[in-house]
């Protein structure tokens, strides 16, 4: 297998936008590229690393995403549109009351699951999930209170601007930033031959005026913050935080560097490992390293200016899903290191970051099962949910303690 590593240099990452600089967003110049090495686990276990993987949780029907409450009770989401909750390691039998209607036909459904940043205070859960039929539907954004048994006060907070046909695409993972303001990621809506407006629909990827193949940023309460790096441009959406994506449904943030990175799907290879700048464009369907499901190119452009390249290329595809920056102390050798699901490599990949943010490698971690999420639990330890109609939360503990 070969990867190909594009180093991009650092930019502001701060979120006052105001004391950002774009003035150099026209100007990407050429980066040089490398292989990165990959390091495959002597066991599937990973024992001989100093890793194993402990099972904590079977039974779960296609999971999506996970979450942890202040007490340490987990709740899951499974993509038919049920929300369990994990305590003391055990799976109780009675999903949470109050989940809204969902969309469930292809990749449409329940899909992440996030606590505010204040939860102890304000009780609030923010669900993302597929509404509406299968010639006409987008994702959304929903907040509701969590009283232990059910959430109450659902409202939906944030739609996307346009309805979709088809099951493809929606996305859509969460994450939160230090001033409190969310990001989410929206998927751009399908592949050929699924159009809208009477173009193909990935073309709307490139539409500042729409939400398809975005990430946005969105107030606590859905409201859009007056500092959005595209709020005064009068032809384009202010939610916008960046454009140019295909489907993201890995996020994650480092909190000592203040640097955000995704995880996106990409076509028949081309899967990208990118690092989030405000603004950006990260090109897609217009610079791409993904082919056509039925043969032949997409773009013959990979590297363009005015377009982000990504850190990390993977042809063949691992099909990322899931993304987790790792700062705890129960592994030091993984400390500042990222940890990327595949669905199609049954793995999860650990990228081995420098502290400006290059990668150096990567492991694989053999699961053996599709993954979907990963995510560091508030024990310092790594969590995995694999994709399955018997899908399993699965633990990575070191080994001697």
């Amino acid at each position: 297998m070969k990867y190909l590593i594009r180093k991009v240099g650092t930019t502001c990452l701060g979120f006052t936008i105001a004391a950002c600089s774009f003035a150099s967003a026209n100007k990407n110049p050429p980066v040089p590229s490398a292989e990165a090495p990959l390091v495959r686990a002597a066991t599937a276990s990973g024992e001989a690393q100093g890793f194993r993987q402990t099972p904590i949780v079977k039974g779960l029907e296609r999971p999506w995403s996970m979450a942890w409450l202040p007490d340490g009770t987990m709740l899951i989401s499974e993509k038919a549109g049920r929300l369990r909750v994990v305590r003391n390691g055990v799976l109780e039998p009675t999903p949470i009351a109050g989940v809204p209607e969902v969309l469930t036909t292809g990749q449409a459904g329940l899909m992440d699951v996030s606590i505010h940043p204040q939860f102890a205070k304000n009780r609030f859960v923010y669900l993302t999930y597929s509404h509406g039929t299968q010639n006409a539907n987008r994702t959304r954004v929903a907040r509701a209170t969590f009283d232990g048994k059910a959430l109450r006060n659902l409202r939906v907070i944030f739609e996307v601007s346009q309805v979709k046909s088809g099951g493809q695409h929606f996305g859509s993972r969460i994450i939160w930033l230090p001033d409190n303001t969310m990001l989410v990621a929206i998927g751009d809506g399908g592949n050929p031959p699924i159009q809208l407006e009477g173009n193909l629909i990935r073309r709307q990827a490139q539409n500042l005026r729409s939400h398809l193949g975005k990430i946005i940023r969105l107030n606590d309460d859905g409201s859009i913050p007056r500092d959005n790096p595209l709020a005064t441009n009068k032809n384009a959406n202010s939610a916008i935080w960046t454009y140019g994506h295909r489907n993201i449904q890995g996020l994650a943030f480092d909190p000592g560097a203040r640097r955000i990175w995704s995880t996106e799907h990409g076509s028949r290879g081309g899967d990208e490992l990118n690092l989030i700048q405000a603004g950006k464009n990260y090109g897609w369907p217009l610079v791409t390293h993904s082919k056509e499901y039925t043969g032949g190119e997409i773009s013959k452009t990979r590297s363009q200016p005015g377009k982000i390249d990504p850190k990390v290329v993977w042809t063949p595809a691992i099909a990322p899903s899931g993304l987790a920056f790792y700062n705890g102390d129960r592994f030091p050798a993984w400390k500042g290191d990222l940890f990327a699901g595949g669905l199609v490599s049954q793995d999860v990949r650990r990228i081995d970051l420098d502290e400006a943010g290059n990668v150096r490698g990567q492991q694989e971690i053999q699961i053996g099962q599709r993954v979907r999420d990963v995510r560091q639990g508030p024990d310092g330890l790594l969590y995995i949910l694999t994709d399955d109609s018997d899908g399993r939360l699965i633990r990575l503990e070191p080994t001697g303690g």
